[in-house]
């Protein structure tokens, strides 16, 4: 089966034999190709009921939880890697959210959805209206999206709370962008951050 375009970024750069927990892990598509590809011991947590069944149908160790509220227990640096993919959006305190990912896992994987894409943009200025594109399917009054963000806000954010880049990727469909124009033209973005010393 083949992955999302940012999910088989994050596959690609996960060591082999790590221990990973894959927060909002959907259906666990990710964790089933690290733990057959990469040999990594996955882990993750899911909101949806019908997708944590989906993930414990594939042999996987998932648990029902909520990233804005269960993260909070979990030990620190407990996991090599903490991966929140198409999810940041959603939660009610991604910067809470973020802090804990970081603490948790010696990296964090985050992937988003750029609503500062041209093609978003231009939906905005000429329609007037909130776009319904392939990557952003739902309507405005029933999407998950509650955070807006760019690629550029999420880089000014982790230079404000001195949160390393260890590596960024970004994407249109399959195709990987430069980083020059990335705000404009990719459509998602991946980073593998690492706190900085001493936080």
């Amino acid at each position: 089966m083949s992955l999302r375009p940012d999910l088989a970024v994050i596959a690609g750069h996960v060591a082999r034999g790590t221990r990973v927990l894959d927060v909002g892990c959907g259906d666990g598509a990710l964790m089933a190709a690290l733990r057959d590809e990469r040999g990594c011991d996955a882990r993750g947590l899911e909101i949806d009921a019908g997708n944590v069944a989906a993930a414990v149908a594939r042999g996987l160790s998932v648990i029902q939880g909520d990233a804005d509220v269960d993260l909070a227990g979990y030990p620190d640096d407990s996991f090599d890697y903490a991966i929140l993919s198409q999810t940041l959006q959603t939660a009610r305190a991604p910067d809470v959210v973020l802090d804990h990912l970081l603490r948790i896992g010696r990296r964090a994987f985050v992937s988003f959805p750029n609503f500062a894409q041209w093609r978003v943009r231009l939906s905005l200025l000429w329609g007037g209206r909130m776009p319904v594109t392939r990557q952003l399917p739902q309507q405005w009054y029933d999407t998950p999206n509650i955070h807006h963000l760019t690629i550029d806000d999420f880089r000014a954010f982790l230079q404000d709370r001195g949160i390393r880049v260890e590596g960024a990727w970004f994407l249109s469909g399959d195709r990987q962008r430069s980083s020059a124009a990335a705000n404009l033209l990719a459509q998602h973005a991946v980073f593998l951050l690492q706190r900085a010393p001493g936080n």
